[in-house]
């Protein structure tokens, strides 16, 4: 197989980081037990699977042999075993391949996720809310937690803007196809000739930074407190509990005013700044990059239009993949799981291509 000699370094590594878990020294350093098990974690997955290409190899090996065994039954049952395990370390070795490939950094990320309602009006905003359902339910089934900062709702129940935290086990390396702009096609309520309006709303996915990552500087931060208000103006509360930060060198202003808080509204607010500082950052770096690197490795442009949901023929249809699915309805309801699996199949896929490029290069 191609890659065995660094198969085997990343076993050995393994399994020495396993036995790094075990020290007492190691185990009283918070900091090196941590670092240590993440390590641990992240190859974990590998060498199980290369464990496993290694045992069928072995059973392969043991039966190959036997084909030409004297024993009729023997050679039928060798053969069986050969054809039932060859197509199986094939499959083994494609899995080991997509899991050697070059790890996202931001993957194992929680996420700052922003939806805003664009053309349509009303019916933008209905939209809007209804795919906030769409994720927030597809949260609850992988069980991540979803925390609004701000909220910007419309007079018909829907959400002209909607900002919120999301947070769990790997969250970014799911949800990070999902920026861009998502198409709506239905007849609205209030359409008394029965036709089908097209109305469109942005997502923005952005991977939460951490402190190390992001320093902001507290001259660079000018902080506000206000009432936290609902629809209409309405008081929600009469205390200065909601907080706007305005990021000076860049413009930024992000508000929290979900928290009876402040305090608490100001560190949602920071962790959303950081995270979009993070996001200029990131782009900055795009822009160094090949155009044809970027346009794999995919830009995140919220210009972009990604996604149709369809209504009348229950269907939703991602442009990038050519992926058309007639289960609208279940999407609705957060079961993103086949488009989710379909994009990452694809752009796997796209970077296995890319690898084979470099190394014939090479």
């Amino acid at each position: 197989m191609q890659y065995r000699e660094k198969l085997d370094e990343i076993e050995r590594r393994f399994e020495a980081l396993t036995s790094q878990m075990a020290d007492p020294q190691v185990i009283n350093d918070n900091d090196a037990y941590r670092k240590i098990t993440k390590q641990h974690s992240e190859f974990s997955d590998i060498v199980a699977k290369y464990r496993e290409y290694k045992e069928v190899e072995r059973n392969l090996a043991e039966a190959r042999p036997m084909l030409n065994d004297a024993d009729p039954e023997m050679r039928e049952m060798a053969a069986e075993e050969v054809s039932r395990m060859e197509p199986r370390l094939g499959q083994i070795e494609e899995d080991l391949k997509l899991l050697l490939l070059p790890k996202d950094p931001n993957d194992d990320k929680n996420i700052v996720l922003e939806i805003r309602a664009g053309t349509g009006g009303d019916e933008a905003t209905l939209f809007a809310a209804e795919i906030f359902r769409m994720y927030s339910r597809y949260a609850e089934q992988q069980h991540w937690r979803v925390e609004v900062t701000s909220v910007s709702e419309s007079s018909v129940g829907g959400l002209k803007e909607v900002i919120a935290l999301v947070s769990g086990n790997k969250v970014y390396s799911q949800l990070k196809y999902e920026s861009g702009v998502h198409r709506v096609q239905r007849v609205p309520e209030t359409e008394q000739q029965g036709r089908v309006h097209t109305s469109a709303i942005t997502v923005a996915v952005l991977p939460e930074a951490d402190e190390v990552e992001i320093k902001i500087d507290p001259k660079d931060v000018r902080v506000d407190t206000f009432c936290s208000s609902g629809p209409g103006g309405q008081s929600v509360n009469t205390t200065y509990s909601a907080v706007r930060l305005t990021h000076l060198p860049t413009g930024l202003i992000v508000s929290c005013q979900d928290e009876k808080s402040q305090i608490k509204n100001r560190a949602k607010a920071e962790r959303v700044l950081r995270s979009r500082l993070y996001e200029i950052e990131m782009e900055k770096q795009l822009q160094q990059i090949g155009a044809e690197r970027r346009s794999m490795v995919g830009t995140g442009d919220r210009s972009e239009k990604i996604r149709t949901y369809n209504f009348p023929q229950n269907r939703v249809t991602d442009h990038r993949i050519g992926l058309t699915l007639h289960q609208l309805d279940q999407v609705m309801e957060g079961n993103l799981a086949p488009v989710i699996g379909a994009l990452t199949t694809y752009y796997q896929t796209e970077k296995l291509k890319e690898q084979s490029r470099e190394g014939r290069a090479a």
